[in-house]
Order: structure tokens, then sequence, then C-alpha cells
């Protein structure tokens, strides 16, 4: 029996997917054509599944506009590494194709991945055999499907951080789509004449109703802000074993001015599961939102707005049905900090690990601080390994005390030897916002370094310059740098104004709360000012600042992400 599908009902991209023959479209077609720096609009959204997006160069707009110039379209390409680890060797790799195709720079992101920028389309289908000749792929990086699966894996951090990442990686693997698209496309692999052939037995033909989100968090460490998640796995420890998973549902950090049924959530924990079923578990709650998603809204697709619209007992019990088996009652457990521990620690094993600070997640080399060279060197002479964090900080993994020497030579070689830092800028996160993304309304990344610099000022009046408060900033409210868990946030709002946001916690577990709109940079300022006074005269013994401008009145705590307001 066929089932007939109401296009009409749909959103557009529902019946782009349907009709892209399992990922195909027309990329190879939009990719041949010579007269356009861009590829087609249906290309644009089936190339994200492939690991891009396309852009273009904002700086550069109103005079290409002048010269009747179309945009200086680009790609950003994003490659997918469960748990974020990579081989001296891979990132080297990596290196070198942001220096042949891309804009000189690697972006690491809150995903704890790489990201590449400034790639021209002539140059993708290099760029993406390139990134495979490293033994690494875009596929599922982008698109309405499983994204990276994030976890905690600094060795130094935790003995079992070799368990959780061998998870992260099985998970990744076993969501993974099944369409031979992408090796046909970008590797040159066999086509498939008839597309009958080709199935997705996970995600159908028409695949998520939009993107799915999964990171793994041993507590005390929220490093990863699990709750940030459509899927979270919290690992249980008793007696230095992992007995398996409290399992949280429902977060997501999306949401869009002007619409109030658009909101940042945080994940709820709806049971335990044992190691063993986490693969299952894992399938079931993306087959219930498959199944399930708002496919007429692209607004109210993710997964948050599925529970909330049919309530959290409604999910368990739905659940509870595709597994086939009801999860346990969930476990305690108790987080103390999110964000890295930068610095040197050594671990049990006797190896040394290193959390490097990297603003933004951007390498580069600039004004005398080339941090991409010295990562360069340093990957060609050490053994151990390269962990992206999802704070878009880097960890210089398991090497021994004669590598660590030399790390720290090439580092200082290069001015790049880690200094004493702000406990403010230690916590910070940026999205790229301008100049490459389309959806943004302000500077992030590229502005929040200054903007930390000014508010240093203020903390080094009130002694609190060692005080760690998270500080995240965004160009839009589609808060890819989770800034709605910042205990001050930003989301740009229009060209140098910002909505400024309020109590989010160290720990990661509660949403802030938007304090005033649309501020400019001295106002910003002018507004934190007498706050941060009165939180280092007036708090009481271990508060953090989210905490303490809750019990001050300041804001009030967001208790649901339905209640939170732009």
């Amino acid at each position: 029996m066929t089932i007939e599908i109401n296009w009409n009902e749909l959103s557009e991209l529902e019946r782009i997917k349907y009709e892209s023959n399992f990922l195909r479209g027309t990329l190879v077609e939009s990719l041949a054509d010579p007269i356009t720096g861009s590829i087609a609009f249906a290309d644009t959204q089936i190339s994200k599944f492939h690991g891009m997006y396309q852009q273009f160069d904002r700086d550069l707009e109103k005079e290409r506009k002048r010269q009747k110039l179309e945009p200086a379209y680009s790609f950003l390409i994003r490659v997918r590494i469960p748990g974020g680890v990579v081989t001296p060797k891979q990132w080297v790799q990596m290196d070198d194709l942001s220096d042949q195709y891309a804009n000189h720079t690697l972006k690491l992101t809150t995903r704890q991945a790489f990201q590449l920028h400034g790639v021209i389309k002539t140059n993708l289908k290099k760029t993406i055999q390139g990134i495979n000749a490293g033994l690494m792929d875009t596929i599922a990086a982008c698109g309405d499907v499983n994204r990276n699966v994030m976890c905690h894996p600094n060795p130094a951090e935790s003995e079992l951080h070799a368990e959780v990442y061998e998870l992260s990686r099985l998970i990744s693997e076993h969501l993974l789509p099944s369409t031979t698209a992408y090796h046909e496309i970008w590797l040159d692999q066999k086509l498939i004449a008839d597309s009958k052939k080709d199935v997705e037995p996970l995600y159908g033909d028409r695949y998520l109703p939009r993107k799915f989100k999964i990171t793994i968090a041993i507590p005390p460490y929220n490093d990863s802000d699990v709750f940030s998640q459509d899927l979270g796995f919290i690992a249980i420890v008793e007696n230095n074993k992992i007995i398996g998973y409290n399992v949280a549902v429902g977060g997501g950090m999306g949401s869009t001015f002007g619409i109030p049924e658009a909101y940042p959530r945080l994940a709820e924990v709806i049971g335990f599961c044992t190691p063993e079923q986490v693969l299952d578990v894992s399938e079931k709650i993306l087959m219930v939102q498959r199944d399930h998603g708002n496919r007429q809204n692209r607004k109210r697709s993710r997964m948050k707005y599925t529970i909330d619209d049919h309530g959290i007992d409604w999910f368990k019990n739905e659940l509870h049905k595709y597994l086939g088996f009801e999860l346990q009652e969930p476990k305690p457990y108790v987080f103390t900090r999110n964000g890295d521990r930068l610095g040197w620690k050594k671990g049990k094993d006797s190896k040394w690990s290193l959390t490097l600070f990297v603003e933004g997640g951007r390498v580069a080399d600039r004004n005398g601080f080339n941090l991409k060279l010295a990562l360069r060197e340093i990957a060609q002479n050490i053994q151990g390994q390269f962990i992206l964090t999802g704070n878009q900080n880097l960890i210089i993994a398991n090497v021994s005390d004669f590598e660590k020497k030399k790390v720290n030579l090439l580092l200082k070689k290069h001015g790049v030897l880690p200094g004493e830092i702000s406990g403010l800028r230690q916590n910070s996160i940026a999205c790229v916002a301008l100049n490459t993304c389309g959806l943004a309304f302000a500077e992030a990344e590229r502005y929040l370094p200054s903007l930390i610099s000014k508010i240093e000022s203020i903390l080094n009046v009130n002694d609190l310059f060692k005080e760690e408060i998270v500080i995240r900033m965004t160009g839009c409210p589609n808060g890819c740098g989770r800034p709605y868990l910042a205990e001050i946030g930003f989301v740009g709002k229009s060209e140098g104004h910002y909505n400024l946001y309020l109590g989010g916690n160290f720990i990661g577990t509660r949403l802030n709360t938007l304090y005033k709109e649309t501020l400019t940079e001295d106002e910003i300022l002018a507004e934190l000012t007498p706050i941060l006074a009165d939180y280092a005269e007036n708090r009481i013994p271990e508060e953090k600042f989210g905490d303490f401008v809750i019990r001050k009145h300041y804001v009030k705590a967001t208790l649901k992400g339905i209640d939170f307001k732009h």
C-alpha cells in the first residue's frame, strides 16, 4: 500500500530530501557548473548532509553588489570526529588542507570537530578527498541526521576516557546514514543507477525532521554541556567502573527572535540504561523523533518540541514501546563544573596532557602569535593525541616527560606558551558569526576577545580577575555557541548591538534569563560594572556569579525552556 504524502502540509525541505535520490540531488551537475561559484538551492540543502554549508564573504557584499558581481561564494566544510580525537598525522593533514584550499586557519568547533572555511566550489572535491586520505570524513557532520557524537575524552581527567571515547565512536558509526552517495560524489566510487538499490533502514527516504545531537559526560565534569543536546548519556561510576548511563533527552539551544514558540530547552533525565543498551537506546530515541517530529515547521522540528508538544511521559512510554523494555530509574550523580580545566595534568599512567586555550577555537598565525605553526611542529614531533574539546580548546594528550619538554619549547619558540588569562576569558565561547555566517546579525568570534579585555578591566578593579565566569557570545539566536547556558551571555541583535542574558550556572544545568535588550558596547560595560562590583563585595563563600545574580534578583531563574524570553 502506497502512502500519499501531502507536500503542501510539509516543509519545503521535506520534498527536497525525498526527491534527492538518497542525498545525491543534482550535486554532480552543480559542482560542474562553471558559470557560478554557488550550487543550486536544493543542492545547498542536500550538501549539508555531506558536511558543508554554502556561504559568502559578507565583508565584500556591498562592494561586489556595486560591481554587479555575484557574492564571493565559498563553503564551510565540517569534519566528523567522534569524541574529537585525532592523531598528530591527521592534525598535520588538516593543517595542510587549510593552507591548500581554505583560508589558512582551522576552526575548532563546540562539537569537537574541525571546520575549514573559505573553500571555493572548484576545490570542494579535492578537499574532501584530502580529508578522506587522512582517514576522516565529513558525512553527517551537518544535515537532518545524527551529527558528531561528543564525549569526555581527556585521559588526564578520567581513567574511563577510553571507554566513553569508544562508545562515542560506536554510536556515531551506528547512526550514520547508509546511502552511498557521499562516496560516489566525492570519492569517485561507482554510481548506483537504480536508486531503489540504495536504502536507509534507519532514516527512511526523508531522514530526520531536523538535526540530532548526542553527547556523553562523565561526572563531575559537564564539559560537553550534556543538557544542551537532543540526547545525553551521563556516566554512572561505581568503584571506578561505568555501570551504566543516565539518559537525558530534549535539549537544544536554537531559538528565533520574534517567535516565542521557538526557544532553548534543557534535556531531562528519564532513566538509566546499561552500557550494553546504549546503542539500542540511541537508535530508538532517534526513531521516535523520526516518526513523531514536526515536519511542517522547521522552527519546531527539534526533539525538544516533540517532547513539549506530547509530554515527557508520552515520550518515555513511546520509547519503551520501541525498545521493548523500560529504562531503569535514574541514578544519582553530581556535576561540579562545565568548561575545560587548562594547563598540564599528569594521568595515572604517568603520561601528560596539556589543555590549551584556543580563543574562539580559531587556530591561526597572527601578529607574531603563531599558534598554527606551533601546533603543526608539535604534531610533527610527538606520538600522542590531539583532542578537540567541546569548548573550542585543544588537548595535547598522552605525551611522555620528554615530549612534554618539547611541547613547551615549541610553544615558547612561537610565542604561544600559555600565560595567565582571566577566569572569564578561559571560560569563553564564540560562534563564527560574521563575516561568513549568513544567519549572523552581529559579530561574535572577531569581537568577543576585545569585549572581554574591557570587562577584565572591571574584574581587575574588583579583584575578580581569576574568578571563573562562563561567558559566551553568538551573532544570532540560533545558539551555536550555547549562549543560553552562560552566566553572562550575549546574542547579536543587529550590528554592534546585543541582548545580555544573565543567570546560567557554572555547571551547565540552568538556562539564563534576558537582562537587557539591544545594548551597545558602552551600555554593556555600564550594566556589568555595578553588578560585578556587587558580586565582589556581597557574594557568599564559593558562590558563583550566575547563582549570585539570581539570589540578588537581577534576574529570575528560567526554570523551563518554554518560559524563556528574548
